[in-house]
């Protein structure tokens, strides 16, 4: 018995372990067995990209559901340590017991976190990167009509990128249902650098501008948080804000499992993969998702996005089945790239390709993003024959037909 081991149970580890599945089932012959095991702490595939919403909770699909129809054994547990030289994982169960998980290859898809604020008083500040984080922070929008003092309905977000705009454009709708009619609702979105969307170019930026002021939303641009101190933010040109909601979006690093593995990292910590998202150097490791910086054409890497996460893991499955099996890998090539972002109450904007050229906003565009969001980042359930379908490298995302 051979075995392919993937750690992650997030949209890359998914499709890796069945885009694996697939492969050994149009290429393996009658003789040869596989087991396909994949090993992740939570029970659930958390839609993280939807986790800005409301009702963050609702937003998982549970991976036996999407596993077990395929026959890809699950393994609950925490990875503690990975031996590539003894092809081994360890990792500690739910009962405390430690595991060890033998692997002829591997696929390492253990994700992204946010990088926590540095500055006094970070530990207070709220974020979306995780279930439990955006559930935190829904449950304390909830709880507001209950607090007392200045900025009771005041949030601040820092960071002014893909995400925290969508947390900023988001939040002023939340806010407004849980705040009494008539009480003073604020957000003010704080960003280091001079401008909104600073990494989504000029292409977006009018329609950004747009949305945000015109849902109110203030912007401290060139600005930094110096500290969060007794519920007033202390911006660094000595700006205060009381807010009794702070929320954290600037800046992501690749999972510290990644150090575990003797490769080549980027300045996210992203492991170096060649064209067939194998580990530089590291034989039998291969790296998909947010934890590979792999070439995404026209000089670009991946993002540390769902659209590049399902590709790739796509990909890493097809090729870590062939090379187990000694049949053709298939190069990494995404398909066109594409930026959605939803505005709240004020839309969204579609753009295409790496310059970012808008083709819809407002209304169309919220529509796209809503179909993104509730239809097509979801893997089919309890269907084995639909999951396989969808797991082949060539399967492409709706949104890369938008020209």
């Amino acid at each position: 018995m051979k075995n392919i081991l993937v750690i992650g149970g997030g949209f890359a580890g998914v499709w890796s372990a069945a885009g694996a599945v697939r492969a050994l089932r149009e290429h393996a012959g009658p003789t040869e067995e596989v087991r396909v095991t994949l090993v992740s702490a939570g029970d659930d595939l958390v839609i993280r990209p939807r986790l800005y919403e409301a009702d963050p909770g609702a937003k998982r699909v549970a991976l036996d559901r999407v596993l077990g129809p395929i026959g890809v054994r699950r393994v609950a547990a925490t990875v503690t340590g990975i031996d590539t030289g003894a092809h081994e994982v360890t990792a500690l169960d739910r009962d405390g017991e430690t595991l060890t998980l033998p692997y002829d290859r591997l696929v390492l898809a253990a994700g992204s976190r946010t990088a926590r604020p540095r500055f006094p008083g970070g530990d207070d500040v709220f974020d979306v990167d995780t279930m439990g984080a955006a559930a935190a922070l829904d449950h304390h929008l909830r709880r507001l009509p209950g607090r007392t003092g200045a900025g009771q309905y005041t949030a601040v977000v820092i960071g002014a990128g893909f995400t925290g705009l969508e947390i900023a454009t988001e939040l002023t709708g939340r806010l407004a249902e849980v705040a009494p009619e008539g009480a003073p609702v604020r957000v003010v979105l704080v960003e280091r650098a001079s401008e909104l969307g600073p990494e989504l170019g000029a292409g977006p930026r009018p329609y950004l501008v747009e949305a945000v002021r015109g849902l109110g939303v203030e912007e401290r641009l060139g600005s930094t948080v110096e500290r969060y101190e007794d519920g007033v933010v202390h911006l660094a040109g000595g700006e205060t804000i009381p807010a009794a909601t702070v929320v954290w979006s600037a800046g992501m690093a690749a999972s510290p499992l990644t150090k575990l593995v003797p490769g080549e990292r980027d300045r996210m910590g992203r492991l170096v993969v060649d064209e067939f998202l194998r580990v530089v150097g590291v034989p039998g490791v291969y790296a998909a998702g947010d934890t590979a910086a792999a070439e995404a054409g026209e000089g670009h890497l991946v993002m540390q996005s769902c659209q590049h996460a399902v590709p790739l893991g796509k990909f890493a499955g097809h090729n870590v089945a062939a090379g187990l099996l000694g049949v053709e890998q298939m190069p990494f090539a995404p398909a066109s790239y594409v930026t959605c972002l939803d505005l709240g109450p004020a839309g969204a904007v579609l753009t295409a390709g790496w310059d970012r050229v808008v083709q819809l906003t407002g209304a169309e565009a919220k529509e796209m993003k809503q179909r993104i969001n509730t239809e097509w980042i979801y893997p089919p359930v309890d269907d084995a024959e639909a999951i396989i379908g969808l797991a082949g490298y060539h399967t492409i995302w709706p949104t890369d037909q938008v020209s």
